[in-house]
């Protein structure tokens, strides 16, 4: 009698760590270490390491034969795509909506605050002992321009509402309508811009955006205007961005850039008007509590043989 080998699943958080898993999987923990923890063709569910990039996301997937479902812990899945060719048709990719809205959505407002209030300058004063008072613009009363507006960017507009702002639009991949009101395509982008104080990116990377911030779409930003990535790098087109910010007309504050990690040397990190963070947009208190209870959710329902939730796409 042949028996039913019980479907592998790897986690790069240790199974007696997250509370609600379901029995009769067997759960093996790999975070990208050198060595797998059991053979990759016997495993059925895969969760991407967090934030150890694409060669390690992909270094397993050519020897997934019977893997099911790809879980990735992050809301881009782009680190992941270019290793899905390896896998057997049928595969379900999920990302992961409901983990990064809140902390991406709170450093989105910190960029904003931070630059139109002038913290960057305030921090080098500090360390100069220089007492650095001025007049500063406001969020109030500015008009913001969110660009991929998807759980993130709704969760941008939630934290918005209470500063006054005079506009907030919305740019997705397809016009739609919201209870916020409507969200406009792509191809409007030109009318837009030139409207917007403050233009958020929060798009996911694809053959579609990237480099969509080009000269041309920086050309058609208002004087003055701040640009906000926490999108990923490669949407931006750098070298453009890096004339506009030596030119003095646009200011920047970036979580993501291109090339990521940001080299020492690069102009980038010394240019006027750009605040720069590490891409920390996700990597915060609130992850962990939210990528358990994704897992929990995702592995109980695969378990039972029910759908699994945010597929992004399956494998043909």
């Amino acid at each position: 009698m042949t028996s039913i080998k019980t479907p592998d699943v790897w986690l790069p958080i240790p199974a007696d760590e997250i509370g609600g898993l379901p029995k009769g999987l067997n759960y093996r923990f790999w975070d990208g270490a050198q060595d797998f923890p059991a053979d990759p063709a016997d495993c059925a569910f895969y969760v991407v390491p967090y934030m150890k990039g694409m060669e390690i996301a992909v270094r397993p997937l050519a020897g997934m034969r019977a893997v099911q479902v790809v879980q990735t812990l992050s809301a881009g899945i782009d680190h992941v795509q270019p290793g899905l060719g390896q896998l057997p048709a049928g595969v379900r990719l999920c990302n992961a909506k409901g983990v990064h809205e809140a902390s991406t959505a709170e450093l989105t407002l910190a960029l904003i605050l931070a630059s139109l209030r002038g913290f960057p300058g305030f921090v080098h004063g500090q360390d100069k002992e220089e007492w650095r008072s001025g007049f500063y613009p406001a969020l109030a009363d500015k008009s913001v321009l969110i660009v991929g507006y998807g759980s993130i960017g709704a969760a941008i507009e939630d934290r918005l509402v209470p500063f006054e702002c005079a506009r907030v639009a919305r740019v997705a991949r397809s016009a739609r309508t919201t209870a916020r009101g409507p969200v406009h395509a792509l191809d409007d982008l030109p009318a837009l811009l030139p409207e917007a104080d403050i233009v958020v990116l929060s798009t996911p990377l694809n053959a579609s955006t990237q480099g969509l911030v080009g000269a041309d779409f920086l050309a058609a930003m208002a004087d003055g205007a701040l640009l906000v990535n926490v999108a990923r790098g490669g949407v931006v087109d750098t070298g453009a961005l890096l004339s506009e910010l030596e030119s003095g007309r646009l200011r920047a504050a970036l979580d993501v850039t291109d090339p990521e990690p940001l080299p020492a040397g690069h102009p980038l990190w010394h240019a006027p008007n750009v605040l720069i963070t590490p891409h920390v947009g996700g990597s915060t208190s609130a992850f962990l509590p939210r990528a358990k209870r994704l897992l929990a959710g995702q592995l109980t329902r695969f378990a039972a043989g029910k759908p699994v939730q945010n597929v992004v796409l399956t494998t043909g």
